[in-house]
């Protein structure tokens, strides 16, 4: 094999390795405070998100939190001074989806949004561990 054809493979190699590094490495990193889903039964009427509907693998801390005993997602902690959002899937995105799903169903200028599952209803928000938490 030339030397230039080796070279090239390596480069490509080490590209790729790079490359899938950079989607599943992220996902592991953490630092901070700890974001979840929170998911609150409610009496409150009006419009609301039919999550009985919504796919595990497109909400997975929605169905979590909704699943769950304490009504609470798994964590998420922000990393790589907020470079890991662009490559990972938190539950920001999923807030921001819910929000888009039924403009009516959001309450408190974007705080919370009212859910239904299995015929029951949530307030759905974003919490954290911290005490000055922001959402994004």
């Amino acid at each position: 094999m030339r030397r230039i054809m080796r070279n090239a493979l390596l480069l490509t190699g080490f590209v790729v390795v790079a490359l899938l590094a950079v989607g599943a490495v992220p996902s592991y990193l953490g630092s901070g405070e700890a974001y979840y889903l929170e998911a609150t039964p409610t009496d409150e009427t009006g419009a609301a998100v039919n999550a009985t509907a919504i796919s595990e693998r497109r909400f997975p801390y929605l169905t979590t939190a909704l699943t769950a005993d304490d009504g609470r997602s798994a964590g998420y902690q922000r990393a790589l001074g907020g470079a890991k959002t662009w490559f990972t899937h938190s539950p920001f995105d999923e807030f921001d989806a819910l929000q888009r799903l039924d403009g009516e169903a959001v309450r408190d200028d974007g705080d919370r949004v009212l859910v239904t599952y299995e015929g029951d209803r949530y307030s759905v928000t974003v919490a954290s561990d911290g005490a000055g938490g922001d959402q994004q």
